[in-house]
């Protein structure tokens, strides 16, 4: 077990946290710009970890909210940062609501690698309560997150994420600015929440879209049949197979579907 120590601080990083902790205040300087925060937006920190990245918001907002699952490193938090407004629990079981009542979020982030899906699909479902999320994760994940139609990288993650975001690639940061020192690159990603939601039933389409890509090398016809009436579908579109679908293509095709009963 790798321990990290800070300010007289010394915590043993979590392998099942998927901690590993920002060391390159350029990097978390390059993180706060790229995010467009300024003194009044409603910030949220997700897992500020020894305060790398936390520090440097605190140089354009005095206060903020940070949720820190960690025992150790929430009451270092709640330390040397006194003004902040400090939530010591789950990301994945916070309710955003509540925090984005006066202001909407805008949310910055070092996320863990264990967990990085269920934390974006969990901003996907509160998308209405933010401004944007600007997030370095594995580099792996962030290139399927942006990958384009008839990629190998293009596949549930993407679609789900560009349907209903503005997804921008910022910039890759290696592996030698973390301790521990991770095996893989990470990157920077932005999310922006769409201004309108092409559909009313985001639940439904998200289904749809991991029906679709069941399998991945099997078409369309095979994966959807089993589940939907196909009827009003074009016949050349369902030899198609997932990956070959724009972002407006899916759509399209969840508007022409119906469940079977």
């Amino acid at each position: 077990m790798t321990k990290v120590e800070y300010k007289d601080t010394e915590i043993a990083a979590k392998k099942k946290l998927g901690q590993n902790f920002l060391t390159d205040r350029n990097i978390t300087r390059k993180i706060v710009t790229a995010s467009g925060a300024c003194t009044e937006d409603n910030i949220l920190e997700i897992g500020p970890g020894f305060g790398s990245l936390t520090r440097e918001i605190n140089e354009i907002c005095p206060a903020f909210t940070v949720i820190e699952k960690d025992r150790k490193l929430a009451e270092f938090i709640r330390t040397e940062y006194k003004q902040l407004n400090l939530i010591e629990g789950d990301f994945l079981e916070i309710n955003l609501e509540p925090l984005a009542q006066e202001k909407p979020l805008r949310v910055l982030g070092n996320i863990p690698y264990s967990i990085t899906t269920p934390i974006l699909f969990k901003l996907l479902d509160c998308r209405h309560s933010l401004v944007s999320a600007t997030l370095m994760m594995q580099h792996e994940v962030a290139m399927r997150i942006v990958a384009k139609p008839s990629t190998k990288e293009y596949g549930i993650l993407a679609v789900q994420m560009q349907s209903f975001f503005t997804v921008d690639y910022l910039f890759k940061v290696g592996r030698k600015v973390f301790r521990p020192q991770p095996g893989v690159d990470s990157a920077v990603i932005s999310l922006t929440p769409k201004k309108e939601d092409r559909t009313e039933d985001q639940k439904g389409f998200s289904r749809f879209v991991r029906t679709a890509f069941h399998q991945r090398r099997k078409t369309l016809l095979n994966n959807l049949k089993e589940s939907y009436n196909l009827e009003l579908v074009d016949s050349n579109t369902l030899t198609l197979r997932a990956e070959a679908l724009s972002i407006d293509d899916f759509f399209k095709l969840f508007s022409q579907l119906k469940l079977l009963p």
